[in-house]
């Protein structure tokens, strides 16, 4: 690239090479010490959920509940941000390059070196960004602590807390990728996922608290369809009470159902089968007569990533209308058909362009009004319309991050073809040029991308439409199997290359 045509990120260079970022091994790190990483993150994880922000009051408005478990945070701890800075980033900055508003070419050394330089600058931006509108009505500092400190101090304290918590992820996420296993952010969505279905699945306690009852059972589906089955007589079963066993109690907070452990369980095998589905090319040492392998192209080839991208898009959607319609702004401010919320009752929308964009929340919140008519203040035409709509934004989005997404981290056919090439393996019957490796690869890598990111986008769609156990969402659900999955593999590779180092040069380790 010319110097004239470079890309004026270029300008933060001096910024990036002095930015505090963790130390990438120099040689070979032990499949031990990776595990060890790993498992300390994972730990320190864990505490730091529990770490509830100094100063709250006790009534948290969460601007993140209805994607809660996809930003892997905890609601009023330390952990309040999640992965969402660190996610929304990589979103803003896939969007310039691609749609070339930013002149980098990600297969150069130098350009990839200042992408990545700027994500981790713009990381920063944003935990501010979305640290300070917190504690405008949503994240309010205690009585206590307002007449302790004062009140901009007070404020100034609870976004100190927050972007502490979010830098906290953003540096074990960059400590896992660089001396773990897998990806950070992905581990914490697991983690939090796995917590809250373990959670809905077996959890003894009344939904309400106080004392167990018909109205107030207990919140697990275990226990709960038990205590209900037990204590109902024929005719209740007969006259309504096979509603709440199968779909839950809304009016009550029973959410932990028959049909959403089921579509839990369905989710969770489609998934599975899914991850298994690949395309296999085979593969011949150029020198070692005998020596034969296959690269597999994966159906899901840029795996959960960009559902992670577009739920956490369509929660950033979520929070600035509900900021706008709180708001004061010119032509903005207070508009329902952006988004109207009634936060007395929850954070999610009730009309408007975000309710459209929302989750529909299992088959209480969308199957049974259109049956029934209508409820809150819509026809069934429009439950029916909004899940059209969701389904088609969460597709496409779910496509076009799919493609940004290859481009950035050395999974396009350009890369692969100098992976198999630095490896000493060809394609049979083709020549050993990665040029002509590159063209084989793009007969399927494009292909499979689109494929596999409609299919993700259409699972977790899905999975959002039937509900799951412990209010942990079917998109939290979807990305936990498909990175437990990968979890599982990259533990096998890292085992296989500390057996045989030979293998580490075909993996682009070395």
């Amino acid at each position: 690239m010319a110097e004239g045509k470079k890309s004026y990120l270029y300008k933060l260079k001096p910024i990036i090479e002095r930015w505090p970022a963790i130390t990438k091994p120099e040689g070979h790190v032990t499949f031990r010490t990776k595990i060890f990483w790993t498992l300390l993150c994972l730990i320190i994880y864990f505490i730091l959920t529990n770490v509830m922000i100094y100063g709250l009051k006790g009534d948290v408005i969460d601007l993140f509940a209805q994607y809660r478990f996809i930003m892997a945070g905890a609601s009023g701890s330390i952990m309040h941000l999640g992965i969402g800075p660190i996610v929304t980033a990589s979103i803003i900055l896939q969007l310039f390059v691609g749609a070339k508003i930013i002149n980098l070419d990600l297969t150069k050394k130098e350009d990839k070196a200042i992408y990545q330089g700027t994500q981790k600058v713009l990381v920063i931006v944003m935990i501010i960004v979305e640290a300070i509108p917190q504690i405008f009505g949503y994240l309010q500092p205690s009585d206590a602590f307002l007449g302790a400190v004062g009140g901009d101090m007070a404020s100034f304290l609870i976004v100190l807390q927050l972007c502490i918590g979010a830098l906290l992820v953003f540096f074990m996420d960059e400590l896992i990728s660089k001396w773990g296993i897998g990806s950070g952010i992905s581990l914490f969505i697991a983690a939090g996922v796995s917590q809250a279905i373990f959670t809905g699945l077996f959890n003894w306690l009344p939904v309400q608290g106080g004392i167990l009852s018909m109205s107030n059972p207990p919140a697990g589906t275990i226990p709960g369809t038990y205590y209900l089955a037990s204590h109902m007589t024929l005719g209740e079963i007969m006259g309504g009470g096979y509603q709440s066993i199968f779909l839950g109690a809304p009016s009550v907070g029973y959410q932990n159902a028959i049909v959403p452990f089921l579509g839990t369980l369905f989710i969770f095998f489609i998934v599975v089968y899914v991850e298994s589905s690949r395309i296999e090319l085979p593969l011949a040492h150029g020198r070692v007569r005998g020596a034969r392998g296959r690269y597999p192209i994966r159906l899901i080839y840029a795996s959960n990533i960009p559902v992670i991208l577009m739920s956490a898009l369509l929660a950033n959607v979520n929070m600035f209308a509900m900021l706008l319609y709180r708001s004061e702004l010119p032509l903005l401010g207070g508009q329902w058909w952006m988004g109207k919320y009634d936060l007395s009752v929850s954070t999610q929308p009730i009309a408007g362009g975000a309710w459209y964009l929302s989750s529909p929340g299992g088959i209480n919140s969308w199957l049974i009004p259109i049956f029934a008519g209508g409820v809150g203040g819509h026809d069934s035409w429009q439950f029916a319309l909004k899940v059209i709509i969701y389904l088609s934004v969460l597709i496409f989005g779910s496509i076009l991050f799919a493609k940004f997404w290859i481009e950035t981290t050395n999974m396009g056919a350009a890369d692969v073809a100098k992976q198999i090439q630095n490896s000493g393996m060809q394609i049979p019957g083709f020549r050993r040029d990665p040029r002509v490796l590159k063209k084989v690869l793009e007969r399927y890598i494009p292909v499979v991308t689109v494929i596999g990111g409609a299919a993700v986008g259409a699972l977790a769609g899905f999975a959002d439409l039937i509900g799951t156990v412990g209010n942990a969402s079917g998109t939290g659900v979807l990305l936990t199997v498909g990175i437990i999955i990968r979890l599982y593999e990259d533990i096998a590779k890292e085992q296989a290359m500390e057996m045989h180092p030979v293998l580490r040069g075909f993996f682009g380790n070395e």
